[in-house]
């Protein structure tokens, strides 16, 4: 059966929250917020070290956001930030926060790896380059809006 294109839109919409939605899950199973995840997340990937900014930026989230579940964490005891340059703020794992995050958070990442690992490449690099394509021309399009 074809599908028009108002159905593949459909489609897509609902797959992208779809994803969305496990990773809302996967949070709260664990017991953090959306953007403690996407904290955490990023530290693992990039290493301690990183500007809130450059979270925000990364996720396409507010700085607020950012700031606020990193002043919880930093009252819990996951994180310490060191004043850099003007308000850039570097974050560091605490021993609890690093612990937190190997227990929790590298699995996930794992997982996804495994679900690359499990396509051979020629569909790695197709999917990447649809989603490079779709999300070039979906800003190309809006900006004129």
């Amino acid at each position: 059966m074809e599908m028009k294109a108002g159905q593949e839109l459909c489609e897509f919409n609902t797959l992208y929250k779809e994803m969305d939605e496990i990773y809302h899950e996967f949070a709260l199973k664990k017991g953090i917020s959306d953007s403690v995840l996407m904290i955490y997340y990023f530290m693992v990937q990039f290493g301690d070290g990183g500007l809130q900014r450059d979270i925000a930026a990364y996720y396409c989230t507010s700085k607020q956001t950012i700031h606020s579940s990193v002043k919880k964490l930093e009252e819990q005891g996951f994180l310490c930030a060191n004043e850099g340059r003007g308000r850039d703020r570097k974050l560091y794992f605490t021993p609890a926060g690093r612990r937190f995050a190997e227990e929790k958070i590298v699995p996930l990442i794992e997982a996804e790896n495994g679900i690359f690992a499990d396509m051979v490449p020629e569909e790695r690099t197709e999917f990447l380059r649809l989603t490079r394509k779709y999300v070039s021309l979906f800003r190309e399009k809006t900006k004129r809006l």
